[in-house]
């Protein structure tokens, strides 16, 4: 059974994503990172660029992040906020 975690993605007045992921690519201002299941507690800056999502489906998904952003990562749920 995959591992699993709850990915959120918004902004102003819209919700991008919500739902379980199995993995997720961010554009960080020190270069690409991946999260996973049960990443350790973080909170990084992003910047422009793509972030990819692997579902549970097994489906990928990608978002382009125009204007950077922010993720916050703790407790097994990933927050990004565009």
């Amino acid at each position: 059974m995959m591992k699993t975690f709850h990915l959120t993605i918004t902004r102003i007045g819209e919700t991008i994503f919500d739902g379980d992921a199995v993995s997720v690519s961010f554009p960080g201002k020190e270069g690409v990172f991946e999260v996973l299941a049960e990443h350790e507690a973080l909170i990084s800056l992003l910047s422009e660029g793509e972030l990819r999502i692997k579902t549970t489906s097994g489906e990928t998904r990608h978002f382009e992040i125009p204007h950077g952003g922010i993720a916050e990562i703790a407790l097994n749920q990933a927050t990004v906020l565009l």
